[in-house]
């Protein structure tokens, strides 16, 4: 022992005024200063929280109760990552993300074993394979569609699966680069969005949609009016191939569009015409636009002006008017009928939007859809007014489905977005997008390499085509806008399927709504809870 105590003296010695004493001593000083420090913080905290009248769950459980909003910012993660099943999430599962996410990646998009997707509820869309199709040397490209025969430079594209408006304000300037050079690569049209026409929209080199928002940027007067001299300078841009009036959009009806002041940076409010820092609202509907015949007006004048292909964008709620508004087209002429119609979805996605809206305003594409093209059809302007369907259509199933109900042309934002590496995070709204998309903050931008995510666009497009075409080609079709509504079919409430024209066919008049004869909502994913009818 006196060896041992002896060793242990001279250790001490040797230690005693050396450096790692010297950091010993320190580092416990600061430890103990820490938790002196967190022992005063949490009686701050227990006192400020017994104290003040706002918050309940604090007063009557101090210091602890704050857990709750912790705990609340990190449940939707979990949910996310942890604890939803593959089909269950919205607004869009991890199955749908997946298969975006693969297919921009260039990797292998097929499954093993066997569908997670289950057939059996009402409302289930699958489509009906025949029984010779047609052999691969035997497929057609998809064919080359004309735009606005009356405008005079008409659009001719085969594309099939485009970019729905996203505004340069709204997503970042890396994003609108990628989502441009992706465009111009895939041999697809990118829309502007109602924020105007950025240089970084041109300089992808893609055919560009300019999309004229109830707030007119970038061909407005200093009075917000519609201003023809940059009007008629942007027709003579040879990118913009169409122009869109957007009268309403599926996130947000009947509200203009949002764009908090945080993301108006200096460059966003020259492209703009508005104040830096400020948030910009537009107003609700065009001033100028109080009926069917205002309408019609604009639209012409519009394509008057650019020489360019003309239509409008909506979401469809009241639906009586279509009617109303085919029959003046065919009482005016069929070369005033608006070019194209871009019909969007009551689930479609925004930056920033009151929930009211998001949630409850609105019909749903699989309602709208079929709507809108029987209306077209009743008065022979199908061949002459093209549409354009848009809304949480992101996979190739649900694409084929909006061509076999009528549509041209489908658009998307949010598939785009996935591709573009977007995670779901639901902070569009807050300049913190984690992906850089949807922020103006440039470190977080650093994350997204535009020729990487262009390359990633181009693949996700290409993807969609194909995987378009082999549906198209297993229901015996040679390519995709020969699908029709015998080539898809609908479980009904009793467990057996009918024909999309059986099903659609019911609706014979406005009266004849799905709220009233037993129709239940077309399914792509495998809802988590059981589907009802709705008496």
């Amino acid at each position: 022992m006196n060896a041992f105590g002896t060793a242990t003296k001279n250790l001490a010695d040797a230690l005693n005024g050396s450096v790692i004493w010297q950091v010993v001593d320190i580092m416990s000083a600061l430890f103990i200063m820490g938790i002196g420090c967190l022992a005063l913080s949490l009686v701050a905290i227990y006192v400020i929280d017994v104290t003040q009248t706002k918050h309940a769950v604090r007063r009557n459980y101090p210091v602890i109760g704050r857990f709750r909003y912790l705990f609340e910012a990190l449940g939707e993660y979990f949910r996310q990552y942890f604890f939803a099943m593959d089909r269950e999430e919205l607004p869009f599962n991890r199955a749908q993300r997946a298969w975006v996410y693969r297919a921009a990646k260039g990797v292998d998009t097929t499954v093993a074993f066997g569908s997670t997707r289950d057939l059996r509820p009402a409302g289930t869309v699958s489509f009906a394979n025949c029984p010779f199709p047609p052999l691969d040397q035997s497929a057609a490209e998809t064919a080359i569609v004309e735009i606005g025969p009356f405008a005079r430079k008409p659009y001719r594209t085969a594309s099939l699966y485009n970019i729905s408006g996203m505004s340069y304000g709204a997503i970042s300037k890396p994003a609108v680069l990628a989502l441009s050079n992706g465009a111009r690569m895939a041999g697809v049209w990118l829309n502007t969005g109602e924020g105007g026409l950025s240089p970084f929209h041109l300089e992808g080199g893609a055919d560009l949609v300019f999309q004229i928002g109830t707030a007119k940027y970038g061909c407005r007067k200093d009075d917000g009016s519609l201003c023809d001299d940059r009007l008629k300078a942007l027709g003579e841009l040879d990118q913009i191939k169409m122009f869109e009036i957007k009268l309403s959009q599926g996130a947000k009806p009947g509200k203009g569009g949002i764009l908090p002041g945080s993301k108006v940076t200096d460059e966003i409010a020259r492209v703009r015409g508005i104040p830096q820092g400020m948030d910009s609202i537009s107003p609700n509907r065009h001033p100028e636009v109080e009926s069917i015949s205002d309408l019609l007006d604009l639209v012409s004048h519009v394509r008057d002006v650019t020489g360019k292909p003309t239509g409008f964008k909506l979401v469809l709620g009241a639906y009586e008017w279509l009617d109303d508004l085919c029959a003046e087209i065919n009482h005016r002429g069929i070369q005033h009928a608006p070019d194209f119609i871009t019909l969007d979805s009551a689930d479609g996605g925004t930056g920033a939007a009151p929930m009211a809206l998001i949630d409850y305003v609105g019909l749903p594409i699989w309602e709208s859809l079929p709507m809108l093209c029987d209306a077209l059809e009743r008065h022979k302007l199908n061949t002459r007014i093209r549409v354009n369907a848009s809304g949480k259509l992101i996979t190739p199933a649900e694409v084929a489905w909006a061509l076999c109900v009528g549509a041209d042309f489908i658009s998307s934002a949010r598939g785009y977005m996935f591709s573009l590496g977007c995670i779901q995070a639901l902070q569009c709204n807050k300049n913190t997008c984690p992906t850089g998309i949807t922020t103006h903050n440039k470190r977080l931008q650093r994350g997204l390499d535009v020729t990487d995510k262009a390359e990633r666009v181009r693949r996700y497009a290409d993807r969609v085509t194909h995987e378009v075409c082999v549906i198209a080609h297993s229901c015996g079709v040679t390519e995709p806008r020969r699908l029709d509504r015998q080539h898809a079919r609908i479980m009904g409430s009793d467990g057996v399927s009918m024909s999309l024209a059986e099903y659609y066919g019911r609706w014979t008049s406005p009266a004849a709504l799905p709220s009233k004869n037993g129709l239940v909502r077309p399914a792509f994913e495998a809802d988590s809870v059981p589907h009802r009818n709705i008496a």
